[in-house]
């Protein structure tokens, strides 16, 4: 029996509210992907350095972005999930990000009021404690130090606003929509 592929199956949402598919759940050292065309997680490295994703780590279904894989998602929650555990969320602003492989911004979210209602207060990436917002900034260029042949492509841009994200959002599923409808 096959099960269904949630990278094609999964409903993305829009940009307003989106399915998160999670790869990595909040706390793991475990850098875990999902394979978009297999349907399947895999093991794609252990942390290279001591250190833990501090949010759930995953994608929205459906969106094509600059790097040539699904949108990226840092979901702020309160407990972790699962790998493959789908969330309905809504975006608080995008880190800018580029590595070896060129653009490769990640929205924040947080999860949508009936999910999670601790997060409803929060509108955008400003309105996070300033720890937090320097722990996101700082996460993505120190989780490769120790990968010295990827470490120095790795630049971080700063945050970018709510509705900035949303575009991003638009852009990738209209991407999707273009490499898939023929």
């Amino acid at each position: 029996m096959k099960g269904i592929n949630l990278y094609h199956e999964v409903e993305a949402g829009d940009a307003e509210a989106f399915h998160v598919v999670v790869d990595l759940p909040k706390g793991s050292s475990n850098k875990i992907e999902y394979d978009e065309e297999g349907g399947y997680f895999k093991l794609d490295r252990v942390l290279h350095s001591q250190m833990f994703y501090p949010f759930d780590y995953g994608f929205i279904p459906q969106t094509h972005s600059d790097d040539g894989d699904a949108i990226d998602v840092c979901l702020l929650v309160t407990y972790p999930t699962f790998s493959g555990c789908v969330v309905k969320a809504r975006a608080i602003g995008m880190l800018k990000t580029a590595d070896e492989k060129g653009g490769d911004n990640k929205i924040l979210a947080v999860p949508v009021s009936k999910v999670d209602p601790r997060f409803d207060e929060i509108k955008s990436v400003d309105q996070l404690p300033k720890h937090v917002q320097e722990e996101l900034l700082i996460h993505f260029k120190e989780i490769k130090k120790l990968e010295k042949a990827k470490y120095d492509k790795v630049v971080i841009n700063g945050f970018g606003s709510v509705d900035e994200a949303k575009a991003e959002i638009a852009k990738a599923m209209e991407a999707y929509k273009a490499k898939h409808s023929s």
